[in-house]
């Protein structure tokens, strides 16, 4: 079967474990002809948003990519919003793909998929949506005159030739239908998933990575990972873990320190020798980190990982916002005002072989629902 993914309203980057790549890499992994169409933005070596040249070669996720520039009608910065790009219907045409998935709902380019469907009616089109009121439409000029005047129009026109937008989170959902006004009969959970483990995997992995960073068969180890701003309330995170001294207890963070926090945060990991900053992690690294720990913490706002880290088998000490009510079966912790930091860390003091159970919630709950291998199958079963 020939798939397209059309990473025009996003990112996408070689070498990096983005739903995007998952599901490419999944699907040339199950036997189809596989070509990405994307923008030109990509991160640089300081992991940065950047723009590389428009141009065609073989990914590192196994499939052709062909990198189109922005149309040239007016400045960059703007184009780079009104996201049109030269020849997407020619190329759609000479590629023939028999699946689209239009990874993301903002965009022009949607319209060609309108007009691609006219001329391939048995074509089976999706898009997806990562979109919600926390990372989008949040300013008057976003929200008004990009989302409501131009993006919106734009889904309206071509939402009867899309079979489904697929959304991430129910915050998504929301965001999808009630701003843009999609139908609930379109709208479907499809979560940020991850790579199942078999039970010789995960041990593996948890076996190598406990070694490497000298944790003891009978200690704890919690990990917080990401792009560390205020928003990850890792200052948080600390200060709490500081209240239960168990020295059982290991802490490691991995990611990238935002300058502004840097100095703070490095005050609170020479204050308790049980904490330790590991840096920016490869998604393999990062993989067997997770394996490794026992408890993710993931207390302000969202990340990719925390689904990566329930497919390694982590119990969860998580916000509590709806998108993370999915996730939730007896498998670890919702904060709220009833429900602190402080009062979980010292309730596993306890009690740490609730853990144990824990893991076994988390791994039931990611075969459930995250297995890419299911979802890269989602999108080329026969019709329902």
């Amino acid at each position: 079967m020939k798939i397209a993914h059309l990473c025009l309203s996003c990112f996408y980057i070689d070498g990096y474990s983005y739903q995007e790549n998952e599901l490419v890499r999944q699907h040339v992994k199950d036997g189809h002809d596989v070509v990405v169409i994307a923008s030109t933005e990509v991160y640089d070596q300081n992991r940065t948003l950047n723009y590389t040249q428009p141009g065609e070669y073989k990914g590192t996720d196994g499939a052709r990519v062909i990198r189109l520039p922005y149309r040239r009608a007016l400045p960059r910065a703007v184009m780079k919003k009104l996201r049109m790009h030269p020849g997407v219907d020619a190329l759609l045409e000479r590629e023939a793909p028999d699946v689209i998935l239009f990874h993301g709902l903002c965009g022009w380019e949607l319209l060609a998929l309108k007009r691609y469907k006219a001329r391939h009616p048995n074509a089976r089109i999706f898009a997806d949506s990562h979109e919600d009121f926390n990372n989008s439409a949040r300013s008057f000029v976003s929200r008004q005159v990009l989302h409501r005047s131009y993006y919106k129009p734009i889904l309206r026109c071509a939402q009867d030739s899309l079979e489904k937008v697929l959304c991430i989170s129910m915050e998504t959902i929301g965001f999808v239908r009630d701003f843009y006004g999609v139908p609930e009969t379109k709208i479907e959970f499809f979560p940020l998933g991850g790579q199942i483990l078999d039970d010789g995997e995960y041990a593996a992995l948890r076996a190598a990575g406990r070694t490497k960073h000298g944790v003891a068969a009978n200690q704890v180890l919690f990990v917080q990972s990401g792009k560390i701003d205020r928003a990850k309330k890792l200052i948080e995170t600390l200060q709490a873990f500081a209240k239960t001294p168990d020295q059982r207890f290991r802490f490691l963070i991995a990611g990238h320190l935002h300058e502004s926090l840097s100095s703070e945060i490095e005050i609170l990991i020479k204050t308790d020798k049980r904490v330790k900053f590991i840096g920016w992690q490869s998604p393999e690294q990062l993989r067997e980190l997770l394996c490794a720990a026992d408890v993710y913490v993931q207390p302000g706002s969202q990340s990719a990982t925390m689904q990566t880290s329930l497919c390694a088998r982590c119990a969860v000490i998580l916000d509590d916002v709806p998108s993370h009510h999915p996730y939730m079966n007896g498998n670890g912790w919702l904060l709220n005002a009833e429900n602190r930091l402080d009062q979980v860390f010292a309730a596993i003091a306890v009690a740490p072989d609730t853990l144990q159970r824990m893991s076994q919630r988390s791994s039931e709950v990611a075969a459930k629902l995250l297995d890419y291998r299911v979802m890269a199958k989602r999108l080329t079963a026969p019709h329902p």
